[in-house]
């Protein structure tokens, strides 16, 4: 019995729930980005340069590599880069910033030495390191 009450505390977490959903949308972004590359902008780079990448084969010995569809991969892979980039890493380093900013110094609790330049205590009148009375 304790191992299915810590399996459902284990799956319940957080972190396994999230971790999920992150896998669902992340596959289900990964098809609608695919089906771009596919259908919308390789046929567009198609049409400037004459090309259909989708029929870029080579055949060796009688094995056939799809160079056209690895391209395509290629080309899906940069698009999720950049879009990722563009609406996950860069809005989150704004925010960061802006936390950052917002965020309130720390109280000055110590001084520095004007002999040793230790950092000691506000209230001390001897440093701790070279033993000198400060003023």
């Amino acid at each position: 019995m304790s191992f299915i009450k810590d399996f459902r505390t284990f799956m319940t977490k957080g972190n396994v729930i999230d971790l999920a959903v992150a896998v669902v949308i992340g596959t289900a972004f990964n098809a609608v980005i695919t089906a771009l590359v596919n259908d919308i902008i390789t046929p567009l780079i198609g049409v400037a340069g004459h090309v259909d990448f989708s029929a870029i084969t080579y055949t060796v010995n009688n094995s056939t590599f799809l160079v056209g569809t690895f391209l395509n991969a290629i080309i899906s892979f940069f698009t999720i880069a950049v879009v990722i980039f563009l609406l996950l890493v860069k809005p989150a380093e704004k925010m960061a910033e802006r936390a950052a900013k917002n965020k309130p110094a720390p109280p000055v609790d110590t001084k520095v030495c004007q002999y040793c330049l230790s950092k000691i205590p506000l209230k001390a009148t001897r440093c701790a390191f070279c033993t000198s009375k400060l003023a």
